[in-house]
């Protein structure tokens, strides 16, 4: 990667070893905490035995998960396109993600996938190309909104149904290890209710921090947390998953 000495922590903050949303509004808006927060707390949980060796970072952005896996592997190797609307001076490769990557086969142990898959125009085109530079044995570690608002228009072009991303995957050659359901009915409530109220005057971004605290405290409590759960399954908020290439 690129400058990483002059890397600073954007999408989110890893302190203690925790990940959770950055609550500074540059880089996460208010009404996005709850989200950004449920992404994280994913992460945390499962993501940190998959990443290993040589790591491509795939439309990275701001590459924000940096501080999270860079103690786990030994090499790192950021790309996006070069329209990206999070211009860095990190990026090793510049490419764009609807065409053929340009790395030889086999190059890396592990990529990451974050919240870019909904942006892709040829999604299966570019999981085929993951495959291929997949070591073997290697991993693919991804995330994707499924009932989420449109962003970063007019380059919105997808949600993806559990289905989908099992299809796609199996079709690519990468086997399902883990597919977990960020979600449900009151993630997704919440979120519209914090997105919809935070432009309202004086109340409104109170309002939506109030919210977003408020699910999150009530999702600690586990018969609340299971009854989501069971909502996520027809209404999922979005989708956490990671794949390997079987040797």
């Amino acid at each position: 990667m690129k400058n990483s000495e002059n890397w600073k922590e954007t999408k989110f903050v890893f302190k203690k070893g925790k990940l959770r949303a950055n609550h500074d509004e540059k880089f996460v808006f208010v009404s996005s905490r709850l989200t950004v927060d449920i992404i994280a707390k994913h992460y945390q949980q499962n993501a940190l035995p998959y990443f290993k060796g040589s790591l491509l970072d795939l439309g990275c952005g701001s590459v924000p998960f940096y501080s999270f896996y860079k103690d786990k592997v030994t090499h790192i190797t950021c790309a996006d396109w070069e329209q990206s609307m999070h211009q860095n001076s990190f990026l090793d490769v510049f490419c764009d993600l609807n065409e053929s990557l340009p790395f030889e086969a086999e190059s890396f142990d592990s990529v990451l996938l974050s919240d870019v898959l909904e942006h892709i125009r040829k999604p299966e085109q570019l999981i085929q190309e993951i495959h291929r530079v997949l070591k073997k044995d290697g991993v693919l570690i991804m995330n994707v909104p499924y009932y989420y608002c449109l962003h970063e228009e007019p380059h919105d072009y997808f949600r993806y149904t559990e289905f989908a991303l099992k299809s796609m995957t199996s079709d690519a050659g990468l086997e399902m290890e883990l597919l977990q359901r960020t979600g449900g009915t009151l993630e997704i409530m919440t979120d519209l209710f914090a997105k919809n109220i935070r432009p309202i005057p004086l109340i409104g971004k109170a309002l939506c921090q109030f919210s977003q605290f408020l699910t999150w405290q009530l999702l600690k409590i586990k018969p609340i947390y299971t009854l989501a759960q069971k909502t996520a399954v027809k209404y999922p908020f979005g989708y956490f998953i990671v794949v390997n290439k079987a040797g």
